[in-house]
């Protein structure tokens, strides 16, 4: 079973390296397949060794996790051949230059602690529905509608709120998101990417070896090793509250802070998906606020 976590800092590049090979077609990087069935899906190792200028053995050792100083040349090389975009081969760069410096002890957990001024920006911007995520989607802060927009989110134990974990193990997320595949593919290659470049962080490994057990759609999207995902500005919720709403999404990060981001949805003045997120806030019955997990109080357990 795959994992966030890995036994060496080379064994998440060449993960990388074989998931972009099998999903890139011959005829897309100009080669010609001849008759008969080929068994390797995607490229063959020697063909891609072959595009990219480099010996099959040297390939091979990297795909294997056990060549952990490629040089930048050799990088660029394999993102012209593979025919990568700007975001994979930054992703390709920052795997090659973790290898080179892997060190076996897991970093510790970045602290869940929200800065009042957050919380109370949080306030401010009602109605408007927004919350704050840590790194690994953990919801650590919200106002009414930030809540109450993932449709029975609230339910959960406020140590189980994750948006990874409720896209992907809440009966009612397929139903809220009318585009809930687009939506899983960017959010697991969110987490891809960030499990390459700290694959061994136990906020993210308890997560993604959460979901590989419990959910099949995850664990198949989890091997493609997609890094990039299609962010859209705009969102469609199938709100059993409120009805159908559009909403625009914008998500920053949050300067002095571990990682967290800032998620808000806003709709325009006088359209009904603007009475909708009213509604929405108005009816919310969790007020704003927040709660701190300490590493030992994370979920082991399916909601």
């Amino acid at each position: 079973m795959a994992s966030a976590q890995s036994s060496g800092g080379g064994t998440e590049l060449g993960q990388f390296l074989r998931a972009r090979r099998t999903q890139t077609r011959p005829d897309q990087v100009g080669l010609t397949v001849g008759p008969g069935l080929r068994r390797t899906p995607g490229l063959r190792r020697e063909e891609l060794a072959t595009l990219a200028g480099m010996s099959i053995d040297y390939y091979v050792r990297m795909e294997r996790g056990k060549e952990t100083r490629p040089s930048p040349a050799v990088l660029d090389a394999l993102a012209r051949a593979l025919h990568l975009d700007d975001a994979e081969h930054q992703h390709l760069r920052e795997l090659a230059a973790r290898a080179a410096r892997y060190a076996p002890e897991p970093p510790p957990p970045p602290s869940r602690t929200v800065h009042p001024h957050l919380k109370l920006i949080l306030e401010a911007l009602r109605p408007s529905p927004a919350y704050i995520i840590s790194r690994s989607m953990d919801l650590l802060a919200w106002n009414p509608g930030g809540l109450a927009l993932y449709a029975g989110l609230a339910d959960w134990p406020a140590t189980q709120r994750n948006l990874a974990r409720y896209f992907f193990l809440h009966p009612t997320a397929r139903t809220l998101f009318p585009d809930w595949d687009e939506l899983v593919r960017g959010c697991v290659a969110r987490l891809r990417s960030l499990a390459g470049t700290a694959p061994d962080a136990p906020d993210l490994t308890h997560l993604v070896g959460e979901l590989l057990l419990k959910s099949p759609d995850f664990a198949k999207l989890w091997e493609r090793y997609d890094v990039v995902g299609r962010k859209r500005i705009q969102k469609t919720f199938h709100h059993p509250q409120v009805g159908v709403l559009t909403l625009s999404g914008q998500s920053m990060n949050l300067e002095g802070t571990p990682g967290q981001r800032l998620g808000v949805y806003t709709a325009e003045p006088g359209t009904p998906d603007h009475d909708a997120m009213l509604l929405l806030d108005a009816i919310a019955l969790e007020p704003a606020g927040h709660r701190d997990m300490k590493p030992e109080q994370q979920p082991h357990t399916r909601p």
